[in-house]
């Protein structure tokens, strides 16, 4: 049922963003491909550690894709730029939420310290 929920979310947020970036153009569209994208950039942090098992994020990896993939963050850029109306931060934030969404539907959530899947309740 979670994912379900995750996944209306993401389709709304998604469609949301895509609307903001075409309405607005610009740099809105740049902020777009950076919140689809942007918080697996996070991988390359990861860059040169030792080899881990499948699936298994290096320990210097954890905390950074942890921050990227907690919706707080997006949450909070959309609440203060919605009252500054700036569309390029609030396109960043929608686009950050459906990326957060879309991982959770696939079942990819936040990591435990040792780089493993958090168990889901």
């Amino acid at each position: 049922m979670k994912r379900i929920a995750w996944a209306v979310a993401g389709v709304f947020l998604l469609g949301f963003a895509v609307f903001e970036a075409v309405q607005h153009g610009g740099w809105t569209v740049g902020a777009l491909l950076l919140g689809l994208i942007g918080p697996d950039l996070t991988f390359l942090v990861g860059i040169g550690a030792e080899p881990v098992e499948r699936g298994v994020l290096p320990r210097r990896v954890v905390p950074f894709y942890n921050a990227a993939h907690y919706w707080a963050g997006p949450a909070v850029l959309l609440v203060v730029f919605s009252f500054v109306t700036n569309p390029a931060a609030c396109t960043l934030g929608l686009a950050w939420l459906a990326h957060i969404a879309v991982d959770r539907v696939f079942g990819y959530g936040l990591r435990t310290a040792d780089g493993r899947q958090r168990a889901t309740a």
